[in-house]
């Protein structure tokens, strides 16, 4: 063979290229790299075969990352020529140390050239060698800081030293590389939570909206916050009781936006969206359910979590209690509302609906009756009708005792007041 191929390559003579050179072989089909051989195909032999013998073997076991050396092979030729056979890698992508994962470290073969991947070449070679659990494959971006990760962790009691990384799955088992759960807490996150808030119910009119974006932990802060801030709360007096009554039960909300961040499917570049308007607010995440669950089975509490390290960090950092019990939480909290919490789900997104409670009318609740207020509603029921003065007389109570009985009756809807001043009376609501 005296011409090079797209698995055929000639080298004269030694140069930290020929790292190139094995690591596109590795990366593609294989290949056989000939040292000492020019390009018209004239084997010149190497002067001091030995050594270069040496620094070749050397150079490709330091120069290149993950370990390519068991796919290599090596042969000195008679005429001083070395034979260097590269299999295809099973660990792709194959990368020069000094360059790092990224689009100049990483080489595959294109014809009779060895020309830089793509990064839609790389991510596919990581999903081909590390499978398709997102969260475990290995991160493109490895410039990683965990500022915000830091700072969480920390407010909630937990070690973050670098040496738990590879117990949360942060790093590759493999390489040490980090993967993309690393990616997702670092500050240098790719995903976001957007946040709309509409002036309507059919969500067309804005009245403001922002994009928060970091470290999921800083994106579930921030939006926690900003959400609350449409989370009105209004109060009412029931007798001298004072009630405050928000329009969403704060638990709620936090179930609602951590079960879409832990849930979500990553692989895709979209945003979380959360759309809010007067009657209800959406948390819309990417990803529909995983095969084999039915919106039925989430009300129901059945979670297979998506991102199963996600979670358990979630978990460790006691953001979430355990698998499936959010959503069960979240209709708990909305027992005695009229309108109930929706699941939405489409092949590519997963979206749960919380009513404002305070637009919703709740249900009925059963009343509780004291002794006293039986003895009121039995006395009119045998005479008809009570006034202050009789109730005063019936419980032996001074006039303020009596009116606050009344009007927490009336409140309840037990009685009814007819009058007014001394000529008021009250009647059974019947």
């Amino acid at each position: 063979m005296n011409f090079e191929t797209e698995n055929i390559e000639f080298k004269s003579g030694f140069t930290e290229e020929i790292y190139k050179e094995v690591i596109a072989f590795a990366n593609t089909d294989g290949g056989v790299l000939y040292i000492g051989i020019d390009n018209d195909g004239n084997a010149v032999g190497l002067n001091n075969v030995d050594d270069e013998y040496t620094r070749i073997t050397n150079g490709i076991r330091d120069a290149i990352l993950p370990d390519v050396t068991m796919f290599v092979k090596y042969t000195i030729q008679e005429n001083k020529v070395v034979r260097i056979t590269i299999s295809e890698g099973t660990n792709k992508p194959y990368y020069l140390r000094s360059k790092g994962l990224k689009p100049n470290g990483v080489y595959v073969r294109q014809g009779t050239s060895s020309v830089q991947a793509s990064s839609e070449q790389i991510r596919q070679m990581i999903k081909d060698s590390d499978g398709d659990d997102f969260e475990s494959m290995r991160s493109i971006e490895q410039e990683l800081t965990f500022t915000s990760a830091a700072a969480a962790f920390e407010n909630y009691g937990v070690d973050f030293s670098e040496e738990k990384y590879l117990a949360l799955g942060m790093i590759h088992k493999n390489d040490g590389l980090f993967t993309n759960l690393a990616l997702l807490m670092s500050d240098q996150c790719q995903h976001s939570i957007k946040v709309a808030v509409f002036g309507d119910d059919e969500n067309t009119t804005f009245k403001d909206n922002r994009e928060f974006k970091g470290s999921i932990f800083k994106q579930i802060d921030e939006a926690f916050r900003y959400i609350m801030l449409s989370n009105r709360t209004s109060s009412v007096f029931k007798g001298l009781e004072r009630i405050d009554k928000s329009d969403y039960p704060e638990a709620a909300l936090r179930e609602a936006l951590l079960n879409s961040v832990v849930h979500r499917d990553y692989s895709y570049s979209g945003s979380i969206i959360i759309n809010i308007n007067d009657k209800q607010m959406e948390f819309v995440s990417i990803g529909g359910l995983l095969p084999g669950l039915t919106a039925d089975d989430i009300r129901s509490g059945i979670s297979q979590p998506r991102n199963k390290n996600l979670a358990e960090v979630f978990h460790r950092l006691k953001l979430i209690e355990a698998y499936g019990t959010g959503i069960r939480r979240i209709y708990k909290l909305y027992e005695n509302c009229s309108v109930q919490p929706r699941i939405e789900v489409t092949h590519n997104t997963f979206k749960m609906i919380l009513p404002n409670m305070s637009v919703a009318e709740p249900l009925a609740v059963e009343t509780y009756l004291t002794p006293q207020k039986e003895q009121i509603l039995d006395y009119i029921s045998k005479n008809g009708q009570i006034t202050e003065a009789e109730i005063m007389e019936l419980l032996g109570v001074k006039r303020t005792r009596a009116y606050t009985v009344a009007k927490q009756m009336c409140d309840e809807n037990l009685i009814v007041a007819v009058g007014r001043g001394i000529n008021k009376k009250y009647l059974s609501k019947e």
